[in-house]
Parts: structure tokens; C-alpha cells; sequence
């Protein structure tokens, strides 16, 4: 069973307790912590999610990510996902945004990584295959069909303000 804190729409902690799964009480929020990974040669990665996932099965991602665990802190949940996810580590990390949806807290950040490309590592029932992308092919992305619709939707403003996405 996966325990999440329980938060007000403002951030504050609501001092109970939510379980993955169950339906989230009106007026009650989770967190979710996500990041863009940028290699420090300026490629992209993007994730393909396993074919078996509810939500956009098969699809490439440009982001890792997951649920804040119960008394974690976004900086060690982000860091964790993306190991989770990747097997990968950071040199550096900042927060790019926050979105919030009808109970979800996003919490954004880009990395920046200098690992070797081809060490990055799969993870079973999340994901299926990877890919780098320029910069160039990564706006590309961002402005086609093929970005999950939602992903876009919560990272707009900052790919909006590098002037990634044409609106």
C-alpha cells in the first residue's frame, strides 16, 4: 500500500493521510513531482511508457516522475523517480514550474545529467525504450502530435517562456 500526505490546493500539509487507489476526498490534493532530463551535451530524453500502461501505452514521454511518498520532500522524491525510472543521477536541478490540476499538485524541474547515453536503464511495467533527442528534435516534439497532451498542458508556461512551444 502506497501512503501519500494529504494537502490543501495553497501546498499546506492537511495533516491526513492518502492511499494510492483510493479516490481522494473533495478539497484534498497529492503531489507529484516530475522532471525533464537534459544531458549536459543539450539532448533530451524521452521515455517510451510500456505498452500495458491505463494512460498513454506506448507513448514517449520527456519526463520522469511520480507521487511524493508519505513524509518524503519533492527534491528526494524527484531524485528518486528518476533513478526508479532511469537508473540516472543529476549534476544539477531546478524547479521550472507548478501545476495544478483537479487533486494533484505537479511540482516541474529540468536536470541536468552527464551520465553516458547508453546507461540509462528500463524500468519493468514503466517503461519499454528510450531515445535522445537534440534540441532541435526535441521542440519538434514539443510542438507535434506526439507529446502526451497532458504532459504539454502542465509544462507549457516554461516551454513557453525557452521559447519551445509556439502557441
Amino acid at each position: 500500500m502506497e501512503l501519500w500526505d494529504a494537502y490543501y490546493k495553497d501546498g499546506t500539509p492537511a495533516g491526513c493521510d492518502l492511499v494510492r487507489g483510493e479516490p481522494i476526498p473533495p478539497g484534498l490534493y497529492h503531489k507529484v513531482c516530475q522532471i525533464i532530463l537534459r544531458h549536459r551535451d543539450g539532448d533530451y530524453l524521452l521515455m517510451q511508457r510500456d505498452l500495458r500502461k491505463p494512460n498513454y501505452g506506448g507513448w514517449f514521454e520527456a519526463t520522469a516522475g511520480g507521487s511524493v511518498l508519505k513524509g518524503e520532500d519533492k527534491l528526494t522524491c524527484v531524485r528518486r523517480e528518476l533513478r526508479e525510472e532511469t537508473g540516472l543521477s543529476l549534476i544539477s536541478l531546478k524547479q521550472i514550474g507548478t501545476y495544478v490540476s483537479h487533486n494533484t499538485l505537479y511540482f516541474n524541474y529540468l536536470g541536468i545529467t552527464d551520465c553516458e547515453k547508453s546507461s540509462v536503464r528500463l524500468q519493468n511495467g514503466e517503461t519499454i525504450a528510450y531515445k535522445w533527442l537534440t534540441e532541435a528534435e526535441f521542440i519538434a516534439f514539443v510542438n507535434s502530435e506526439e507529446m502526451i497532451p497532458s504532459q504539454k498542458k502542465r509544462y507549457a508556461e516554461y516551454l513557453t517562456e525557452i521559447g519551445y512551444l509556439k502557441k
